[in-house]
């Protein structure tokens, strides 16, 4: 069982979880063993909420395949049950950063001592630029 939340949990039968074999350096442990694991969960065949569903769908990121299936690998460390539980996880991971409600942005105007402030550095500027020229003498 894959908790989420106090209320939202996702069964393990719901979760592929296979081992491969690690890509790298690594010598021996990598040409013998298969340390890294393959996650593939379907979003639209879980037992998730409509919530987290829909939002999972939505969300442009490249580990979410157009049919709906959460793929990762993971082959950070030299063993496999390492690995599974970071497998685990990220996708814990993922879907509770889908979760969390974001506040929306409230559009702000400058104050009226920024703008001012803004406008005498422009002028200030233009000024040190103004004097940057070619010098000419007048002969009298």
């Amino acid at each position: 069982m894959l908790f989420i939340s106090a209320s939202v949990s996702i069964p393990e039968g719901e979760i592929e979880l296979s081992a491969v074999r690690s890509q790298g350096a690594g010598g021996q442990n990598v040409n013998k063993l298969s340390t890294a694991i393959h996650l593939r969960f379907d979003i639209r065949a879980s037992s998730l909420p409509e919530f987290y569903k829909t939002r999972l769908l939505r969300l442009h990121d490249h580990r979410i395949s157009k049919d709906g299936v959460v793929v990762l690998k993971v082959q950070e460390h030299r063993s496999q049950e390492r690995n599974r539980e970071a497998a685990l996880n990220r996708l814990q991971a993922l879907i509770k950063s889908v979760s969390a409600i974001r506040k929306s942005r409230r559009a702000t105007k400058p104050t009226a001592g920024s703008k001012k402030r803004r406008l005498n550095q422009k002028t200030r500027r233009g000024k040190i630029k103004s004097l940057r020229g070619k010098v000419t003498q007048d002969k009298d």
